[in-house]
């Protein structure tokens, strides 16, 4: 089974767009597994989302572009408004279903461990979840579980590709680091906390497309402008244009 993953990574998820409208004519995926902003762009993927209306929603995210400040009632809550990308979410999740297998990847916020949700499990709350940075944006109840950020123990979900069965791979990864110190910080102690330890297995065979450094400040991958989903739109498409004739190597037999 071959699987299309897809990072976190905030507004840098514009590069994933990019790289998918290189590569969708080569590359059918068996499998969609998406953390975070990945977990959103791969629920429109997977549901035959036309490449170039993947790539127009991402130069159209004015609800990402400013946030409102508030006060947060309680250590679950955010210090931003985001009920504007709230309804961005639930437009994407109603407007497509997935025409392949999808999953998603959240974080337990107190057990600090990754769950897996996949097929008709999935909600609109459970992509707005995957999404919630902690400390900035509302944690999402469900079914009683408080869940965070799906990106929180680890950036790229592959270790679920490969426990949901994938032998082969082509990984979209945006943040090959934590975007600034109190980011980076903040993960690793949670990382080091948590018992979560990912493994993928040695045969799984994976291609992997990054950007070779950071896309953007982190203020940049919280805040969407259109001058940077273009740039990075581009990067991506560069990136992808690169690998695209081994790609389609690689899987031809898929």
């Amino acid at each position: 089974m071959t699987a299309l993953v897809l990072s976190a990574g905030g507004m840098y998820g514009a590069y994933q767009a990019g790289a998918w409208r290189t590569l969708a004519d080569v590359f059918r995926p068996d499998l969609v597994v998406g953390t975070s902003i990945g977990a959103l762009t791969g629920w429109a993927i997977a549901g035959g989302c036309d490449p170039d209306e993947l790539v127009d929603r991402w130069l159209n995210l004015e609800a990402a572009e400013r946030y409102r400040w508030k006060f947060p009632r309680s250590p679950v809550q955010g210090l931003l408004d985001t009920a504007p990308l709230q309804e961005v979410i639930q437009d994407v999740y109603n407007s497509y279903k997935p025409r392949v297998s999808f999953a998603v990847v959240l974080t337990d916020l107190f057990r600090l461990q990754p769950r897996i949700f996949r097929g008709s499990e999935v909600t609109w709350r459970h992509l707005a979840a995957s999404t919630a940075v902690a400390g900035l944006f509302d944690q999402v109840r469900i079914d009683g579980r408080l869940y965070s950020d799906g990106g929180l123990l680890a950036t790229v979900p592959l270790w679920a590709a490969a426990e949901l069965g994938a032998t082969k791979a082509l990984v979209i990864d945006v943040l090959p680091e934590p975007p600034g110190l109190i980011a980076k910080t903040f993960v690793s102690a949670m990382r080091r906390i948590s018992r979560f330890r990912a493994s993928v297995p040695e045969d799984l065979e994976v291609i992997r497309l990054s950007p070779p450094k950071l896309l953007g400040s982190p203020r940049e991958a919280i805040c969407w402008s259109r001058a940077n989903a273009e740039r990075w739109i581009r990067a991506g498409e560069e990136d992808a244009a690169a690998i695209k004739h081994s790609l389609a190597n690689c899987f031809e037999r898929q």
